[in-house]
């Protein structure tokens, strides 16, 4: 990186900008407006992002204080209320989600040789989805409850480094299970879900497709024991079955043998039931993968807390999902910034270094670096972190 320019434009050298150009004529992004470019649009918001801005007032007084070093990162006229609000309206979302796409494929790249967890050969998922309240009196489209507004963003996780492979934004009222329709991931692969997303028919799908999963069991699932292995109770199994569906509605949806894992959690004094249809894994194995899919809760968490997607900078669909796929590349830039960095550092404590040092000439290992000599932060957090 060039120690001439500032910590925001280095971070924006991580955004494929030819590809970029490339999405911005093929959805035609620039052709409502000279001034205020695709880019320009991607710089304001990422900025709001990277600093945790709330609100149009708020960001637009903060770019404007920086113009002369935003003009060097791109941006080459000053930002308004009503030009960005007018973008985020009509620039069709599309060009950012497609950005995001191309990003995930590199930030999957930069993760190639990241092991597995849990030592496993094949590549592993965590499925899930988080909800975002709303105002139903200015998200009137995102119906959800009598008195309430809400979208759901539907993510799947890569558990080598929380890299989001699936995203979908929906309104509060669709159910998870229907995401597994549209899901698609790497024959073989391994997804790990909570209880509401049991759906044997779909379910069953996914064994078609060659692809595993892990379930936490229904309370009142009927079932018949086929077969029966021995467990050690000290490592807190109970016990490790196959079992056949004893409905015939549930049969006829999965009419192959599920194996139920039954375990009793130490710490939190839960006894938890698993479904999957691998066999051929150890029963304590198929517990740990299970306890992989808290990664996805850090992740909803991490997102909340440390990017602005529970305040938004417009009412309108196309508004709401600019706004959450910027949010999701620029979650991605620092992913990205944060595996060329040569000192161990947390993405939570190098993302708050980003912010209070945007605009300064320096540059990301050596920020980092003077952090870390200051005894201000430490490398590893006694948290659970995402990394």
């Amino acid at each position: 990186m060039n120690a001439g320019q500032t910590v925001f434009a280095q971070l924006l050298k991580f955004v494929p900008f030819k590809h970029f150009e490339y999405l911005v004529e093929k959805y035609q992004s620039n052709r409502w407006t000279q001034d205020f470019t695709a880019w320009s649009h991607f710089i304001c918001m990422s900025y709001a992002q990277f600093t945790r801005r709330e609100g149009l007032r708020d960001l637009v007084l903060c770019l404007n204080s920086q113009r002369s070093r935003l003009y060097h990162a791109g941006m080459r006229h000053a930002a308004t209320r009503s030009t960005l609000a007018d973008a985020n309206d009509k620039r069709n979302y599309c060009l950012f989600e497609a950005l995001a796409k191309r990003m995930i494929e590199m930030a999957l790249a930069s993760h190639k040789d990241t092991p597995i967890p849990l030592q496993l050969k094949e590549p592993l998922y965590a499925l899930d989805s988080t909800t975002i309240d709303l105002c139903l009196s200015l998200f009137q489209w995102a119906d959800f409850r009598q008195t309430k507004a809400a979208i759901k963003a539907h993510i799947a996780i890569d558990l080598r480094g929380a890299i989001p492979v699936f995203v979908s934004i929906t309104t509060g009222k669709v159910h998870d299970v229907q995401l597994l329709d549209v899901l698609q991931l790497p024959t073989g692969a391994i997804v790990v879900m909570d209880r509401g997303y049991i759906d044997y028919k779909r379910l069953h799908q996914w064994v078609k497709r060659e692809c595993s999963f892990v379930v936490r069991a229904k309370d009142n699932m009927r079932y018949v024991v086929r077969s029966t292995r021995a467990v050690d109770v000290r490592t807190g199994l109970c016990s490790d079955e196959s079992i056949e569906l004893a409905l015939d509605k549930a049969k006829k949806a999965y009419p192959k043998l599920l194996r139920r894992v039954s375990f009793h959690d130490a710490n939190t004094q839960l006894d938890l039931v698993f479904l999957t249809n691998r066999f051929d894994l150890d029963a304590l194995t198929i517990a740990a993968i299970y306890k992989q899919r808290w990664q996805i809760e850090l992740f909803f968490k991490w997102l909340k807390q440390n990017l602005s997607i529970k305040h938004f900078f417009g009412n309108s669909l196309n508004a709401v999902k600019t706004q959450i796929w910027i949010a999701i590349c620029t979650y991605l830039i620092a992913v990205l910034a944060h595996r060329t960095i040569e000192q161990r550092i947390t993405l939570r404590n190098f993302l708050h270094l980003v912010e209070v040092n945007m605009f300064e000439k320096i540059t990301l290992n050596q920020m980092v670096l003077n952090a870390l000599e200051s005894n201000l932060i430490t490398t590893q957090d006694d948290q659970q972190n995402l990394f």
